[in-house]
């Protein structure tokens, strides 16, 4: 079992920025903050900090998506084609939404991360501030040819997941953002989550720094509002209430919780399977959600056989070693 004293010696010799925490039989064995909100003012991170989550984003994604199927308002098998129009016509008509869910749908990916890229890098192709809306993000999704054809195999994809948040969007008439907090924030109880703008960040959110102790942030990097595929701001609390709700069944029942973490797939080296917006371990009933971006590191494990609960939540590109500690000691 790690010790307070073995994160604080890592966050120490690392220079780590964030918070970790671990819960373990419904308590909180152990939560601690490190470095700075926003580094200028001098500002420390707390454990109320809300930091950006990236990909974690689309747990939350999948689960608004299962929602308008438990009502009825959407099918696993319903085409993208049908509430996509004239739009994206590089997708192919067979993608469906489970396609899409599980990262099976073939489509091009404004950022393939099949492809070596580098986070620091500006990977936008239209200025950051023209993405505020998911009906803004169809010029970065638009041109991209298809991979392979829909549920050949797996191939991690971006783009696939703000097109979840347009047909959610479509088929509901309701905002994905507003939708998000509806369907899950709410009855989760996740008081602190929400897609904030980089340009207009509240007090309590942690400005992203692309390293370890400069002064640049991400604020030209990343959509200045997220999507589907990441943009959430959220707390270590609310993580842990994700999960609890989750696998209480309070977001979407016992059943469908089931299906979300059945894997469809495996990595191509075998230590990781998907399910439905969930990473899932290679063995074992572990189930997480990462996210990686200019300025933003996010790793949370749930396993629900042990009851436990680890996350770690940085306002950097790189915190990976502490979320290797707590996945080897927690």
């Amino acid at each position: 079992m790690i010790t307070r004293r073995e994160i604080d010696e890592l966050a120490a010799a690392t220079g780590f920025s964030g918070v970790v925490r671990i819960d373990r039989g419904g308590q909180v064995e152990l939560a601690a903050a490190y470095g700075f909100a926003d580094r200028a003012h001098e500002v420390p991170n707390t454990l109320e900090t809300q930091f950006a989550v990236a990909s974690a984003t689309k747990g939350l994604t999948a689960l608004v998506v299962i929602n308008l199927v438990m009502d009825g308002v959407l099918e696993l098998l319903t085409p993208a084609r049908s509430l996509l129009g004239d739009d994206l016509p590089l997708i192919d008509d067979a993608v469906t939404v489970e396609h899409l869910l599980a990262h099976r749908s073939g489509i091009g990916d404004y950022v393939d991360e099949d492809e070596d890229i580098d986070p620091l890098a500006y990977l936008m192709p239209v200025p950051v501030h023209e993405l505020a809306t998911t009906e803004d993000y169809l010029r970065v999704l638009d041109g991209h040819p298809a991979k392979f054809a829909p549920g050949e195999r797996f191939s991690y994809c971006n783009s696939g997941y703000v097109v979840l948040a347009l047909i959610a969007e479509r088929a509901t008439g309701v905002p994905f953002h507003e939708l998000v907090q509806q369907r899950v924030s709410e009855p989760a109880g996740m008081r602190d989550t929400a897609f904030l703008r980089s340009d207009e960040l509240p007090g309590r959110a942690a400005i992203g720094y692309l390293d370890g102790d400069g002064p640049r942030t991400n604020v030209f990097h990343l959509p200045v509002r997220g999507s589907g595929d990441g943009g959430a701001y959220t707390t270590v609390a609310d993580i842990n209430a994700l999960w609890s709700a989750f696998f209480d069944g309070r977001i979407v029942p016992s059943d469908w919780v089931a299906e979300m973490v059945r894997p469809r797939s495996a990595t191509s080296d075998g230590r990781r399977r998907y399910g439905l917006g969930f990473w899932l371990a290679g063995e074992g009933d572990a189930v997480s959600l990462v996210g990686a971006d200019a300025g933003v590191s996010f790793r949370s494990v749930h396993d629900p056989a042990r009851d436990l609960t680890h996350t770690m939540i940085s306002n950097t590109t790189d915190a990976w070693q502490v979320s290797r500690l707590l996945a080897a000691n927690a």
